[in-house]
Formats: C-alpha cells, structure tokens, sequence
C-alpha cells in the first residue's frame, strides 16, 4: 500500500509515477473521499467533546443534588448523532481503504518507462546458446519419447494444463527443488521454511495478489475462508506481519519449496503445449525481509542467487530489467531471468527477483525497531523465484537433448540422481 500521509500530501506526484503503468489515479474521488473524512472526523471529536463536557456536568449536578435529566437527555442525543457520524465515519474509511488497496506501488526511479514486455532492457545475456546440426525438439517432444511425461492422463484426472512426471523424470524434477534448496541454504545462507499451501485472504491481502488478482486464485468452497497459495511468497512474506522485530533479526533471509496453483486467468490460449503455463507447478522461493537502506543491495544479492543455479545448471540467460508497463503490482522494480529454450528459439522467464519497499509492509503492518530511533519502522520486503521447478526441467531437457532424444544429466544434479547421467529413450 502507498504511504497514506504522502498521498494525500502528494497525489500529483503518485499519479505521474502510476502513469507510467498506464494506471490512472482517480485524484477527484480520493480528493472527495478525504474531504468527506475530514469533516466526519472532526464532527466526530466535537461530538465526543460535548458528550465528556455534558457527562461531567451530570457528575456536578449529582454531587449538589440538583436535577439531571436534562444533561442526560442532552448525553442521549449527543450519543445518538455520534452512533450515526461515526458509523459515517467508518463507511468513507473502508470506502478509502479499498481505494487505496486498488493502487499499485511507486515505480522505483531505475524503473524505464515502457508500456509492455517488448520495452524490458536486457542488462546482461549470459552464456552461448547451443547449435544444433537436427531440429531440437521441445520438452513435450522429449518427454513423451523417454515415455515419462503424460498429459492426456493428466487431464482426465484434472482438466487441461496438468502433467504427470514418471520415473527419471519425476526424479529429476525432484533433484532440481533439492538442488536449489541445498545451494540456497549451504551457499547462501537461507532458513528453510516449510509453508502452509492454504492461507487466508487477509495474506493475500497483505502480499498484494488481492482485491488485483482475485480471478487468478483458486478459493476453498464452504465457510472456511482459505485459498491455496500461487506462490510461497504469500505465506513466507506474512511470517512477519503484525510484528516488530528487533533490528539486530534482520536481515532476514528465508526460501521455501512449495507447489503452486494459479487459475491463469486472462492466459487462454498461450503456451497450452506443455509445462510453461500450468495450474499447478512447482517453485523455490526466496524471500528477504530488510532495514529500508538495505533493499537495493538486497534486491542485487537475490538475483545473484537466482542466477547462480543457472550459471551451475550450465544454461544459458540473460537478465532483463522489467520496464514500467510490465512491472507487477506490488513491485517497485523487478529483474526477470530468461532460460534460452532451443525449441521456441528464444528466451522465457524463470524468474522474477522483485524489491516491493514498503508497499507489503504497510499492508501486513511489519515493523522493525529502529535502534537510532527507538521507533518501530516498515521493513522492505523482497522476493524472487530461485527457480520455478518445471520451466527448469523443461530448460534441462531442451538444452540437453541429442539427436536421438536422448538427455544429457548435469553434473550438479547427478548426486541427486543416483549416480545417472543420461535419460535414454528406450530402443
């Protein structure tokens, strides 16, 4: 959420950095919507004021045994008009609440202005893309041929963009999540978490996903209000809500492996052939929670770790910094790392590594104990996929593919495979 103090003192200038999403701040209704809180506020003070003025004043005629009905028939009104201004009151409050729940966060300065994806700069391409002397297949392709990965199962038993990894495959799906979660907590210096995969609404709330992406989350039916999450981000982010901590805690550095399930609404009809857009998928999530001086360099420390699986994956990349129209809601600025796949002869994401500032904080209410102030402060949070499981495996596969169909292990991953070193399609 944007600091409230600085939009009203400052909505010109949140509204010329939304722009540059292409979002519009309506400044004319939260203009009203403020003026409307004012007056209702201070009519509930005088209200206030004049109801202790007239309590005391029974107090006094009670104490020189003179009569008080009417001080207490004047008290009853005054209750009255106060019940009713701040039941007002509460309605403009909620009504600037879920305006402002509405609006995305402040675009970090280093953020380039653009209106979509095809304006993201690349800041760095790292490693050669493979030639090939044959037609690289794609993972659905290999998948198939090896006979361990099956989609039309998959959708009898849940619909479209479901898979089923067998044998090898699932083994290799797994070594990967285990993989990355032994470099990021041996190398890097992580806590592991094991999440809940069901939170409730208040922590999407709190993380951004909701009131923007309700249609994109799968809801429990019943009375229960619980959702499964769409990425561990929403449950390792709200360990810290509605909590101060002492600074010498931060900074915090947390990752957790988790499925994740999005409905992907708004997506259909792209990449309904295989793994890179599913219901569910697999991801290994890092999260940082900071001192507001520490984000900037924390948010160039994750994405070193997220590259750093790829660069011991030995698999080609470039890192992209997002531009304004296609930065995400909660962010102030974002990397995305892109996997070269040799089969779509391009780039596709892995990862994004975001710095959300205070925008999450505020909404959980996570706080730090400033020690130079002694005051409690917002905490920056950060978070990064280091990586999404399946577009890796379908990266593993594509880039270490032979003409027979035949995939190559990587060396790191072969401790987590028993010792094999190819997926051979049988003869």
């Amino acid at each position: 959420m944007i600091d409230p103090k600085f939009l009203r003192e400052h909505p010109e200038q949140v509204a010329e950095n939304l722009k540059k999403r292409g979002f519009i701040l309506d400044i004319p209704y939260f203009t009203q919507l403020e003026n409307q809180r004012k007056v209702l506020q201070k009519q509930v003070q005088e209200l206030q004021q004049s109801r202790n003025e007239h309590s005391k004043k029974i107090g006094q005629a009670k104490a020189q045994g003179l009569s008080t009905s009417e001080a207490i028939d004047q008290v009853t009104v005054i209750g009255h008009q106060l019940d009713q201004i701040e039941a007002e009151f509460k309605k403009v409050e909620a009504a600037l609440e879920t305006f402002q729940l509405t609006l995305p966060n402040c675009l970090d300065d280093a953020t380039p202005v653009g209106a979509d994806e095809r304006e993201n700069q690349v800041v760095r391409t790292v490693g050669k893309t493979p030639r090939y002397t044959y037609v690289p297949k794609d993972h659905v392709a290999l998948g198939e041929r090896l006979g361990h990965m099956d989609f039309e199962t998959a959708s009898k038993i849940s619909g479209s963009r479901f898979v089923i990894l067998k044998g090898p495959l699932a083994r290799l799906h797994r070594a990967l999540a285990q993989f990355m979660l032994s470099v990021h907590t041996d190398q890097h210096g992580y806590e592991e978490y094991y999440v809940p995969y069901l939170v409730k609404s208040e922590a999407y709330v709190g993380t951004g996903q909701l009131p923007k992406f309700e249609e994109d989350i799968f809801t429990l039916q019943g009375e229960r209000d619980l959702r499964l999450i769409s990425t561990a981000e929403v449950s390792l982010t709200n360990t810290v809500r509605e909590s101060v901590l002492d600074f010498h805690q931060l900074p915090l550095k947390l990752v957790a492996h988790s499925p994740c399930f999005r409905s992907e609404a708004g997506s259909y009809g792209r990449d309904t052939r295989g793994m890179i857009r599913q219901h569910q998928f697999d991801k290994v999530e890092l999260v940082h929670i900071v001192a507001p001086d520490a984000s900037e360099k924390a948010h160039e420390t994750m994405l070193s770790h997220a590259e750093a699986i790829l660069q011991a994956l030995e698999l080609p990349y470039r890192v992209v910094l997002l531009c304004s129209g296609d930065t995400g809601f909660a962010a102030s600025k974002t990397y995305d790392l892109e996997v070269w796949l040799p089969s779509q002869d391009t780039y596709r994401e892995i990862s994004s590594c975001s710095n959300c500032k205070d925008f999450q904080a505020r909404r959980m209410q996570a706080r730090y104990r400033n020690p130079d102030t002694q005051k409690s402060e917002l905490v920056h949070t950060l978070n990064g996929s280091a990586l999404a499981v399946g577009r890796a495996l379908v990266a593993v596969m594509e880039n270490y593919q032979d003409q027979a169909g035949n995939i190559q292990i990587p060396t790191v991953l072969q401790p987590w495979m028993g010792g094999l070193e190819v997926l051979r399609v049988s003869p």
